[in-house]
């Protein structure tokens, strides 16, 4: 099964490193919800951070949820709840204006430094939750946030087979129906409503190579989303640029 080939990776690669620990966050999303549980199911010690900002209720209880299952399961997880609120609070006042594209990104960076300091503390690694479409479709993850990990199990997984890997490890169905979002707005705004396409409309461009000529307007439409996406979020998914003398 897909599932154990992603979890017997992971195994290896942390006993190859040298360390002992999963650290994830688990913000109420299937993306972290499957892989906390694939981490879990390694039977290393396998830490699930929650670390609001401003979140939306019905993000913290569906992470709060996946967590009490997680731990259910699985004796080898344990979890941790730092409430960051105060922290991005105190960030945002160093500054004048509100740029919310800017605080969004500070968000995610908040947490990711929150990630490598558990991890650091427990001989761990960071394992990014993003999915094939986010990381290498259409870029949609913040640079050095939860862009900034050190292994990927789903990466090259479709949205669709994450949905999938959730149901057949019985992951709560009040993460698999939710409407994905990245939570970084203090809004209930979805991915979609920020991208203008659905994962399952981003898979079928990101896969799509024939003739245009008989596409229906909104598949056309579809197409110029993921190549705007793709096009200048193109800094996220190559190598940084450097100087050659």
């Amino acid at each position: 099964m897909l599932y154990d080939r992603i979890t017997n990776w992971l195994n290896e690669y942390v006993e190859t490193a040298g360390l002992e620990t999963f650290v994830i966050g688990v913000s109420g999303g299937i993306d972290s919800a499957l892989t906390s549980t694939l981490a879990a199911r390694t039977g290393k010690r396998t830490i699930v951070l929650s670390m609001p900002i401003h979140q939306g209720s019905d993000q913290l209880e569906r992470a709060h949820n996946h967590i009490d299952w997680l731990k259910k399961n699985f004796s080898s997880v344990e979890s941790m709840e730092i409430d960051l609120t105060k922290t991005f609070e105190q960030f945002k006042s160093l500054f004048d204006g509100e740029d919310f594209l800017a605080l969004a990104n500070s968000r995610s960076r908040l947490r990711m430094v929150t990630l490598y300091q558990i991890a650091t503390m427990n001989k761990g690694l960071v394992v990014g939750t993003g999915n094939k479409v986010e990381d290498f479709g259409v870029g949609f993850y913040t640079k050095y946030g939860d862009g900034g990990v050190d292994i990927s199990p789903i990466a090259d997984l479709m949205k669709s087979e994450v949905r999938e890997l959730a149901k057949q490890l019985g992951i709560n169905d009040e993460i698999i129906v939710a409407p994905p979002t990245d939570g970084l707005w203090g809004d209930d705004r979805t991915d979609e409503d920020q991208i203008g396409a659905t994962y399952d409309e981003l898979e079928w461009a990101m896969n799509f190579n024939g003739d245009i000529s008989n596409l229906s307007k909104r598949n056309l439409e579809v197409l110029e989303i993921y190549n705007r996406f793709n096009t200048q979020n193109k800094h996220k998914m190559v190598e940084i640029p450097v100087f050659k003398k």
